[in-house]
């Protein structure tokens, strides 16, 4: 088949594609008793219950805890961070950088309600 023998002769008419309906917000709940989609991925739930144990954890005990790369544990790192969920302080060991993590008490928070959420999934689906 030649490009001459499946050309159009006529212009192609775009087509609208509908914009995404926005998601309703829970009427009546109060912010804090919303769940918290910023927690329920993997790595930043797993943060934020390795940091409720500890007192504070370094960017490379994260990263062997949960077998990352460094861009995506920066990356969920500073969401957590950027949410007032976890602090960050970054220093110098022998010319090294060294960056530590805390939970915060906003992050404590926050996983304490997270935490709360998925109990209650869990003995509602248990009672059905």
């Amino acid at each position: 088949m030649s490009a001459s023998t499946i050309a159009r002769s006529e212009p192609i008419e775009p087509v609208a594609i509908p914009a995404p309906k926005a998601q309703a917000q829970p009427t009546g709940a109060p912010d804090d008793e919303r769940f918290d989609r910023l927690i329920y991925g993997r790595v930043r739930l797993g943060i934020l219950s390795a940091l409720a144990v500890n007192e504070q954890l370094t960017f490379n005990d994260l990263k062997s805890l949960f077998a990352v790369t460094d861009g995506n544990l920066g990356a969920h790192a500073r969401k957590l961070e950027d949410a007032g969920f976890i602090s960050c302080r970054k220093t110098f060991e022998e010319r090294r950088p060294r960056t530590e993590y805390r939970l915060t008490s906003t992050g404590r928070t926050a996983l304490e309600r997270y935490l709360q959420h998925i109990e209650a999934v869990i003995r509602a689906t248990r009672r059905a």
